[in-house]
């Protein structure tokens, strides 16, 4: 996976598979929608300033704790920015929706039929200690995160057969199963790792061992769980790259960790955090008109924000049996008054969320098309009958009848549902079991978000509570699916691919740490996912995607949260940034850099 960007949500980027087939032979790069932007002779991205100053720090948050520097594992919860130590094979663009440039890899090799892809590596890369980064290198990364990584690389890397050494700079990938269009890129994605640094070490155990890297930065200074901080490498291998070019300026930046946002914010208004995107909408209209802000000691923006914008909600576990029936699923989504909460809470600020791909053209709208009807109908009596009859939309609680009329129709689904309300309380007709409802949350803030849905379950007579524990905790229980219901997010790109079958994929239902936080297990959905991931085309993409949208949608998995398509950020002046903005994303640690009469200014200030 590409190096982690503090404060930025990474998206696996994919696309079509003629553009893939049309750049066969010796690349500079990859696109997967048509030609690259960069030429191979480029010497620069556009959203970065080459002539920028390198120096100073950059100091940002981090919430919860940490108790390892390998985030390539399942144990243990990982420092922020711990991948930012390693280079990948090759390079996002960020101001395109999905083509990638050499980083360690000078050029690639794609053949027409799309069986294998090959890297040529530079000679001069090189990891910290001055050993040379070779294809074993390479060979020995892909090797262990498949066998002992994350669950992610094993779905990730279903598709990618081996991994073999050509000579010290060439590594060779073999691909097996249909032409898929996104394994070139998938593959180009890959970190290095260094396998003599491994060699007499458990790659699967957590560790505060500063691991090597051959990236911008090193580890330096480590507070276990409370602080890290990450020193540029000044003599670092590839700052000349045109990848690399104009980023990387900070010559440190550090990472406190904070037991909340709401401490955050104070470290934040206290000028001990440089930089702040803020979450929360009642906190952005009420909590930033301090007197810094005032006077123009910390600027407060709102960016737009063109990525997609995938599907946030709150998810069922799939594997509790009172989950299991989809009406009841489908009931308990009556019980969110989205509009309510947009006026009192998220100052009117918020879109709701009625697509797994919403702000993207792979969202489904109206009823499926005949493209999207070739794909369902094989799947009739599989998956939800709504799907080829109504165009999907969440409840609302501003027309008729309001609130009150949502719970009657989830009272009625109830009932339908062998459900039915005895004492006060709601129980299974069979087992006589009451309904009780666990959310389990991390931060407090989250209460007043979740709390008036969990009082509405209440009046159907569900008992239903809110549990906040602290992070460790938190991420344990998810990553071992014990939880009722969660909060849970689900990014997603321009053209998704190999990682729908980590989100929804039966193979990884009961993986520990999969992310299929619902348990889903549908073979018609396998199926679908099959249809994005070996898609023949865009247009197969688009068709494909809305698809499994739809059917996904019906499925009534989670309640359907809302989004909003721009950033609010807010830092203290004292930087400069390029011109022009990254399409996708901020960039803030990587293009940004400390402009030295600005910094001068704020501490004259003090």
């Amino acid at each position: 996976m590409r190096r982690v960007q503090v404060l930025v949500t990474i998206v696996l980027l994919a696309a079509a598979l003629p553009a893939v087939a049309k750049q066969s032979g010796v690349l500079h790069g990859l696109s997967l929608f048509d030609d690259l932007k960069y030429p191979a002779d480029f010497t620069h991205f556009d959203y970065v300033n080459p002539a920028a100053p390198k120096g100073g720090q950059l100091r940002l948050e981090g919430i919860g704790s940490f108790d390892t520097l390998n985030p390539f594992v399942i144990k243990g919860t990982a420092a922020a920015g711990s991948g930012l130590i390693y280079d990948s094979l090759m390079e996002g663009s960020r101001d395109e929706a999905s083509s990638d440039y050499g980083l360690l890899a000078e050029s690639v090799e794609v053949p027409d039929d799309l069986s294998w892809v090959a890297f040529n590596l530079r000679p001069q890369a090189r990891w910290h200690d001055g050993q040379p980064l070779t294809a074993d290198d390479v060979v020995f990364a892909f090797d262990t995160l498949k066998a002992q990584g994350r669950p992610l690389y094993r779905h990730y890397y279903a598709n990618v057969a081996s991994a073999v050494a050509e000579g010290p700079h060439r590594v060779r990938f073999a691909f097996t199963g249909p032409r898929n269009r996104e394994l070139p890129t998938i593959v180009a994605q890959l970190p290095a790792l260094p396998r003599h640094y491994w060699r007499d070490r458990a790659f699967d155990a957590t560790t505060l061992e500063p691991p090597l890297g051959s990236g911008p930065y090193r580890i330096g200074e480590v507070k276990p769980g409370r602080s890290i901080s990450y020193e540029r490498v000044v003599d670092y291998w590839g700052r000349d790259l045109p990848v690399n070019r104009g980023r990387y300026n900070f010559d440190r930046f550090a990472i406190e960790y904070y037991r909340d946002r709401t401490v955050s914010l104070e470290a934040f208004k206290a000028d001990l955090i440089d930089f702040r995107s803020e979450n929360a909408a009642k906190v952005w209209a009420t909590q930033y008109d301090f007197q810094a802000v005032r006077d123009g000691a910390v600027i407060k923006e709102t960016l737009p924000d063109d990525t997609p914008q995938g599907m946030q909600g709150f998810v069922f576990n799939l594997r509790r049996p009172m989950f299991q029936d989809r009406r009841v699923r489908e009931a308990l989504n009556y019980t969110f008054d989205f509009e309510w909460s947009n006026a009192n809470l998220f100052f009117d600020q918020y879109v709701r969320t009625e697509s797994f791909f919403s702000n993207s053209e792979l969202a489904a709208s109206g009823l499926p098309d005949a493209a999207e009807l070739a794909l369902l109908e094989p799947l009739r009596g599989q998956i939800p009958d709504e799907v080829f009859t109504k165009a999907y939309a969440a409840p609302r609680t501003d027309g008729p009848g309001g609130l009150r009329g949502n719970l009657r129709r989830a009272s009625r689904l109830l009932r339908e549902a062998g459900w039915e309300v005895r004492d006060q309380r709601l129980v299974n007709t069979a087992t006589g079991k009451p309904m009780a409802i666990e959310f389990l949350v991390v931060q407090a803030a989250s209460e007043r978000v979740v709390a008036p849905m969990l009082r509405n379950m209440e009046r159907l007579g569900i008992t239903a509570t809110l549990r906040v524990i602290d992070s460790s905790q938190y991420i344990n229980r998810v990553r071992n699916f014990d939880f009722d219901m969660i909060s849970a997010s689900f990014p997603q790109s321009l053209s998704p691919g190999n990682e729908q079958r980590t989100y929804w994929g039966s193979d990884a239902a009961d993986r520990p740490g999969s992310r299929n936080r619902m348990g889903l297990r549908d073979p018609a959905v396998d199926a679908l996912i099959d249809r994005v991931i070996f898609a023949g085309s865009r247009a197969e993409l688009v068709a494909a995607t809305r698809a499994l949208d739809r059917v996904l949608l019906w499925q009534h998995l989670l309640i359907p949260n809302y989004h909003l398509a721009s950033h609010r950020i807010a830092y203290w002046n004292r930087f400069g940034r390029p011109a022009v903005l990254p399409k996708y994303g901020l960039g803030v640690s990587s293009t940004w850099w400390l402009d030295a009469e600005k910094d001068a200014a704020l501490r004259r200030r003090r």
